[in-house]
């Protein structure tokens, strides 16, 4: 018997695999995002992030914030989630790190550098906007390791 891994069984292993990531985190960063959306809605806070394309529109602003929660997801799981996301608890820790993450570099570094704002400014919005992160990023890593488990 050849014990040899057969490149065509191993490529279709690997893109299987890349391709479950990938839903993972499709599905994680809509439903982080939805409910991380929501929290901007009662807020008042999508108009701004509307503003990163010209618009001043509610619903623009939760389009561009479900576009930018699906790639963050995807960043999260297909680059890293065979490795981190192996458990639920896993899942929440790596996920609020992560969404604590990309609270620093969404609306402290990148949003205020696009729209002209001061970089790190922390008020009241800002600390609002890491509760958000914190919760979309546990979301993600909990539906992700929920999507990436092996089905029994």
């Amino acid at each position: 018997m050849d014990t040899k891994l057969n490149p065509a069984t191993a490529s279709t292993s690997t893109s299987t695999s890349l391709a479950r990531r990938a839903m993972a985190g499709v599905i994680g960063g809509v439903a982080g995002g939805i409910v991380f959306g929501m929290m901007m809605a009662m807020m008042g806070m999508l108009p701004t992030l509307a503003m990163m394309v010209g618009s001043e529109s509610p619903v623009v602003g939760f389009l561009i914030h479900m576009m930018i929660s699906i790639g963050i997801g995807l960043g999260l799981t297909v680059l890293f989630g065979s490795r981190l996301l192996t458990s639920y608890l896993r899942g929440l820790i790596v996920g609020l790190v992560y969404g604590a993450i990309w609270w620093v570099l969404g609306p402290l570094v990148l949003m205020p550098m696009m729209l002209g704002g001061a970089l790190f400014a922390i008020n009241v919005p800002a600390l609002l906007s890491l509760m958000g992160h914190l919760i979309y990023g546990a979301i993600l890593g909990v539906v992700a390791v929920r999507v990436l488990s092996p089905r029994r």
